[in-house]
């Protein structure tokens, strides 16, 4: 077995893919949203490559208020997440499960119950992507008229995950004898209400869910403004995030991997994946030509769409479509996305129709179009100069784009020592290298024990 440091890879699933016309394409599976076998078989596919973990983002709500140019795309029906990982994980047995849930809009008792759940019944596989959500259209379906402000947003988010993450720890590992002999369930000194009184929550605790194999989910979050990369540095595991150049993904490597000394974690402790969008082809020709046939089934009301959706809900339909982009207002919406979007289109002079075509798959994601050893080229600079610990492959389209990344990258990367053969371990945190947590009140113990075996 090699002891050379590897790639971590996440397959995100989304639907019909991730190109927005990739619905379109001969070989997708139109009603990929609803479609259960549909998923069973990307996870198992996954599963059988050694992927890491499967990925599903999630929003709560139908977000386009462009109905035009919603009904032109695949985006507006899919599983819940949650139920959509806990049926997978009885069609699975090793691969990690993460699903996005918003602090926004769950209370924190209701979600770590959720996820503690998930976690057991996968054999702990399971892991949280904590969002704040930035939409208008999430607001209005949770009794408010419009998002949370951004800095309020994350307030809020930062208590959330010490609410959440103390509930799972409400019972120590061995908590639960189950003796029917003697009649004890469970050792009451092994139990550990929260009692949280804080700015946005009261919680009193335990948990009903004993703590799993794993310890407790991993926890990911994908922001990237200064008020994500603060809350990643101190809580995250795992971020996802949108990087337009290697020099981009290293500046935010060496950054995130700064700032979480200061919160007394070790640079490991967190592992980062930048989200790649790969269209592959045995030579660079196949490549640009699948390229093309996706790039060609683009609406332009759906690219648009696609373009207010990232800059914070700023219309652009009155603009002149092959000039350039406006300057554009602050958002409350997501900040480093917008950010993304204006420097891309300014670094590159890009119209609003290039910028469009530009982002209509990877959404601010990296995208590139090659053969496999292009692309192997790439992840392999990233992950060996500092720009990443691994990816989140985002396929074009479903089943084919994880078909190929699977049939052509994965054998690259294993030739090169870069990605497991097999799994060596069952959890999440053993496939991505991360330590199981200790029970606070059993390091305590365990400290104290310590302390008293010291000579006077």
């Amino acid at each position: 077995m090699t002891t050379k440091k590897q790639i971590k890879l996440g397959a995100f699933l989304m639907q019909t893919g991730h190109h927005i016309a990739g619905w379109r394409h001969p070989e997708a599976q139109a009603d990929a949203g609803v479609n259960f076998r549909h998923y069973v078989q990307l996870a198992q596919k996954a599963e059988a490559a050694k992927f890491d973990a499967v990925f599903l983002a999630d929003g709560v709500a139908v977000r386009s208020e462009n109905i035009e140019a919603l009904s032109r795309t695949a985006r507006s029906e899919h599983f819940e997440p949650l139920t959509l990982l806990s049926a997978l994980a009885a069609v699975t047995e090793r691969i990690g499960l993460i699903a996005t849930a918003s602090t926004s809009y769950h209370e924190p008792y209701n979600l770590a119950r959720k996820f503690a759940s998930l976690d057991q019944i996968s054999g702990g596989r399971a892991g949280w992507n904590l969002v704040t959500s930035a939409t208008k259209a999430e607001a209005l379906n949770f009794n408010r008229s419009d998002q949370f402000a951004h800095a309020d947003r994350y307030r809020r988010a930062a208590e959330f995950h010490d609410v959440v993450t103390g509930l799972w720890d409400s019972w120590e590992d061995d908590a639960f004898v189950r003796d029917q002999d003697s009649g004890h369930y469970f050792d009451a000194e092994k139990l550990h209400p929260l009692n949280h009184k804080g700015t946005h929550f009261q919680v009193r605790g335990p948990l009903n869910v004993a703590r799993s194999p794993q310890g407790r989910p991993v926890v990911v979050q994908a922001g990237a403004s200064e008020d994500g990369r603060e809350l990643a540095a101190r809580t995250a595991e795992v971020i996802f995030v949108a990087h337009q150049t290697f020099a981009e993904a290293q500046s935010f490597y060496s950054d995130i991997k700064s700032r979480v000394q200061h919160y007394g974690r070790h640079p490991d402790d967190v592992k980062i994946m930048p989200g790649i969008f790969p269209v592959i082809g045995r030579t660079q020709e196949e490549a640009d030509a699948k390229f093309e046939q996706l790039q060609s089934l683009i609406d332009p009301v759906v690219g648009l769409s696609l373009l207010a959706g990232i800059s914070g809900g700023v219309d652009l339909s009155g603009y002149p479509v092959d000039g350039p982009l406006p300057e554009l207002p602050p958002t409350e919406g997501p900040q480093s996305r917008q950010r993304l979007l204006i420097d891309l289109a300014r670094r590159d002079g890009l119209s609003i129709r290039q910028l469009y075509l530009k982002i209509a798959g990877a959404r601010g994601h990296q995208q590139v179009v090659g053969t496999p050893q292009s692309i192997a080229d790439q992840l392999q600079q990233w992950f060996e100069q500092g720009g990443a610990d691994g990816f989140n492959i985002m396929g074009p389209w479903f089943p084919g784009g994880l078909d190929d990344f699977i049939a052509l990258v994965l054998p690259e990367l294993r030739r090169r020592g870069l990605f497991r053969t097999e799994y060596a371990g069952r959890t999440l945190r053993e496939h991505l290298g991360l330590a199981r947590p200790q029970h606070p009140a059993a390091l305590a113990r365990a400290r104290a024990q310590a302390a008293l075996a010291q000579p006077a």
